[in-house]
């Protein structure tokens, strides 16, 4: 089945020699006819990691000594507790919903269909079962119309958001109550879907919010809290509160901080995992906490420390020839790990169709199809399920209870079966499959001593392998963790029979349930360090982390020959512009003038009103290069014209230290042997040794800058291959200033008059200058008659006078390590003389990007 999906799919899916044009590349977003490729679209933003040291910042960093860093510190270790704590609530009250919801679902189903196999009114109990589900996932629909972005499980948005990604409305408060609200409804609803995945995206989003201690969504929400005002400490707390969802739903507290460090965060350091892992921590003891003493009424016993939980493993005691596994099967599990590849990638090929469709047919119509679309999903769902289980399910022999039969809690698996049509002492294996809770038909399957038979398990495996397909994408709150695991457990447990049947191996049927579903689920989401101490965490079983990290690498090689992870999948459908990890290194034929965009919209230390409004309403960009150009008559434009004096004098300044540096260069220089570099220092000392005068000096260096690019041999001339551009660049580089910036000072009414000095320009702080974050305003809603358009604003206190830059001769696989590690914005690319040439971007990075500009690159030598 594997193998025939895969020609089947291959033409949708596998990745193969696909040509485009640089010429299509350039019309981002689109869907190109040939070979049905999303390209990224270049109306995301990217999160700014890198900090602005302009001059509010500082001013805030002269204030703050070791007292009130460590107060500030303590502050930050208070609310990465208080988001594990939020977390793990947030966990139990989803828990407890869906515990309570489906066990009224099931008592009155179960006991509509005992009553009606012997008075023949099946079809009743088939209503009930459809009216149960149907309402509740158009309630779960409901809560995704509100808030769109709640659909799905919320990992591919917060992978990308921890990469660097700024996706509108994902760590919105409305977002998290219909988040949270919709999967109960949706699990109880019997959607093949699980809790796991939102709960990740929940936590995030408590981790986003909670230390601003303000809503965007409820603006009543907000309280005088001026810290953590900025994208750095917005990520680093998505990144622990991200974690602690997956603690929350795993009990693994080290395996959500790997999560965090493996999938999403691209700039990570010793104090942020120790952040992570102590939220992480929180997180898994509230929850274990609360729910050991509801469930049991063992208040502080930590019995329960996830959501889900896979049991105890071990032999039944007495048993000395009972193993859990051994050498010989880490053959099988081999074998295991490339069928659980190979049904991975069919999966994701499979959604992939799905999801382009979705894309195509169903998201442009009206909203209420999707509504409709979710119903038909249930309804067919809850036919196939009520339907397998009466018709096809066989009765087997009920296996006496034993300490090997119960799960971590105490609880006997025994009591969760289901004996539809069955007589005393027996079962229906497909109806105790179908009409549990997921978790408690996983249980069933890594624990349940009696047999499945093997016609059941691969019915099973079908209908959910089809319909958790069909399933995923949907518009409702949904996770694919638990799917793939119950998928991949039935896989594990039939091949467990065959090899006990067919074989006569004597084998612990639960460690190859456990192994099927680390394939499956490996194949599927191509998670590896993360995954294998999840899982170990999981079944509280360390002699599990071999086999599970050989099952899980061979998964991930054999699915990523054909296609990418379902996430990564579901990101480039979005049009997400995601970094990888590193570049190819057929990449570094490209330098960083290869990919710049050259054409740049730049502002002037000192600029007018008018002229800001101007480019501000009629670009996009988002940061804006602060600049003065190189005039051979600068003395007469200081004459006549303030403005221009203004910036002259600030690119005076600069050019000034420069000289001095140059100077105490040289006199370093003379120490070295090499005649060459004397000779080079001498040249230079004998131009400016005589001007002693600053003035005479300034226009000395200011001559010397129109030169192309400083030459360590002065009698070589420049290479008639370059262009006038590459000769005489006219723009020196002071620094960089955001849009959010430039608008913020417009507000605020910060300028001066051309006849005022700038020093009388009005000064804001850092709180004020962030006040407003993260939703800042835009030039657009500025009431532009309350301005001066003649009035001049100074930049320079608020731009970023030292970002990162890169020289035009800078290997792409330096700019992208550069540019994804540091978490940058925006990366200029300056030449050797100081001149801006250019700006890199995130989109100037991409895969689709750097191919593009690579084909073209080849074509040209």
């Amino acid at each position: 089945m594997a193998c025939c999906g895969m020609c089947v799919c291959c033409h949708c899916c596998c990745r193969d020699g696909e040509t485009r044009t640089p010429e299509e590349l350039a019309i981002l977003g689109e869907i190109h006819d040939e070979d049905d490729e999303i390209l990224p679209r270049k109306d995301y933003e990217s999160l700014d990691y890198d900090r602005c040291i302009n001059e509010p910042y500082v001013e805030v960093l002269e204030g703050t000594d070791n007292k009130k860093a460590k107060k500030y510190e303590a502050v930050r270790w208070i609310m990465v507790f208080a988001i594990g704590v939020t977390v793990g609530l947030v966990g139990l009250f989803v828990d407890f919903f869906v515990r309570l919801f489906s066990k009224i679902k099931f008592s009155v189903v179960g006991d509509s269909v005992e009553e009606c196999a012997e008075k023949g009114c099946l079809p009743l109990s088939l209503l009930e079962l459809l009216a149960f589900n149907m309402f509740f996932v158009f309630i779960a629909s409901v809560l995704v119309l509100i808030e769109p972005v709640a659909a799905g499980s919320g990992i591919p948005e917060i992978k990308s958001y921890l990469n660097g990604v700024k996706i509108p409305g994902i760590v919105r408060l409305r977002t998290f109550l219909c988040k949270a609200t919709g999967v109960l409804f949706t699990v109880a609803g019997g959607m093949f879907v699980g809790k796991e995945g939102p709960m990740i995206h929940s936590g995030a989003i408590v981790g986003a919010g909670l230390p601003q201690f303000q809503s965007i969504s409820f603006k009543k929400i907000k309280f005088d809290f001026p810290h953590f005002r900025s994208d750095r400490d917005k990520r680093d707390f998505v990144s622990a509160g991200a974690a602690a969802g997956v603690a929350a739903a795993f009990g693994a507290p080290i395996g959500g901080t790997l999560f965090s460090l493996e999938e999403g965060s691209s700039f990570w350091n010793q104090g942020l995992t120790w952040k992570v892992l102590f939220c992480s921590m929180s997180a898994t003891f509230t929850l274990n906490f609360f729910r050991s003493g509801i469930m049991f009424n063992m208040w502080g016993s930590f019995q329960q420390p996830g959501l889900l939980n896979f049991g105890e493993f071990k032999c039944p005691d007495g048993d000395k020839k009972c193993h859990l596994w051994t050498a010989v099967d880490l053959g099988f599990f081999v074998l295991m790990g490339v069928v659980g590849g190979l049904l991975g990638a069919l999966f994701n090929c499979l959604n992939k169709c799905l999801a382009k469709y979705r894309i195509r047919h169903i998201h442009p119509k009206a909203k209420f199809i999707r509504v409709l679309e979710s119903l038909l999903v249930i309804m067919v769902t809850t036919v196939v399920i009520f339907a397998a289980s009466m018709l096809l399910g066989e009765c087997r022999d009920l296996a006496f209870p034993t300490p090997h039969n119960t799960t971590s809690g105490g609880e006997d698996i025994n009591s969760t079966i289901r004996q539809f049509f069955c007589k005393n002492n027996t079962y229906n294996d497909m109806a105790t499959l179908f009409f549990n809770p997921q978790e408690v038909a996983i249980r069933q399957l890594l624990h349940q001593d009696g047999t499945f038979s093997p016609a059941t398990l691969s019915i099973f495996f079908l209908l959910y392998f089809l319909l958790a397909c069909w399933t995923y994408g949907v518009s409702v709150p949904s996770g694919l963790f638990v799917p793939a695991l119950l998928c991949g457990a039935a896989f594990g447990r039939l091949v467990a029979n065959l090899l006990n049947v067919n074989l006569g191996m004597d084998i612990y049927s639960g460690t190859y349930a456990l192994i099927g579903a680390a394939a499956f689920l490996g194949g599927v989401v191509r998670m590896t360090i993360s995954l294998t101490v999840i899982l170990i965490e999981s079944t509280n079983e360390i002699t599990y982390g071999l086999p599970i990290m050989i099952t899980l690498m061979v998964a991930k090689w054999t699915g990523d020959f054909f296609n990418k992870g379902i996430y990564d999948i579901h990101i480039e459908l979005r049009g997400v512009p995601l970094l990888e990890w590193e570049t190819e290194v057929e990449m570094d034929k490209l330098t960083a003038s290869d990919i710049m965009e050259p054409n740049l919209t730049y502002v002037y230390p000192h600029t007018r009103v008018q002229s800001l409004v101007s480019i501000l309403r009629t670009t996009v960009y988002h940061a804006f290069p602060v600049v003065t150009e190189n005039r051979q008559n600068e003395r007469d434009f200081m004459k006549g014209n303030i403005l221009v004096s203004n910036n002259i004098r600030f690119k005076k300044s600069s050019v000034m230290s420069r000289a001095g540096e140059q100077r105490r260069r040289c006199q370093s220089m003379k120490s070295y042997p090499s005649s060459e570099l004397r000779n080079v220092c001498d040249e230079q000392n004998a131009v400016v040794a005589p001007a002693e005068e600053g003035e005479d000096l300034l226009q000395q260096m200011l001559e010397r800058r129109h030169a192309p690019y400083p030459n360590l041999y002065p009698d070589q001339s420049p290479s008639e291959e370059w262009t006038m551009e590459e000769r005489f660049r006219p723009l020196t580089f002071h620094g960089l200033i955001l849009r959010s910036q430039l608008v913020n000072l417009l507000i605020s009414g910060v300028c001066y008059a051309e006849s005022q000095s700038s020093a009388t320009q009005p000064r804001l702080s850092y709180a004020e200058m962030t006040e407003d974050y993260p939703r800042y305003p835009d030039i657009h809603d500025v009431d532009l008659t309350l301005l001066n358009p003649h009035m001049i604003v100074d930049v320079t206190p608020y731009m970023n006078p030292s970002p990162y830059i890169v020289s035009p001769n800078t290997r792409v696989s330096q700019v992208f390590n550069l540019f994804r590690t540091m978490g940058l914005r925006h990366l200029p690319v300056v030449n050797a003389v100081g001149e801006i040439v250019g700006i890199i971007t995130r989109h100037n990075l991409t895969h689709e990007f750097l191919e593009a500009k690579l084909r073209q690159h080849n074509i040209t030598f």
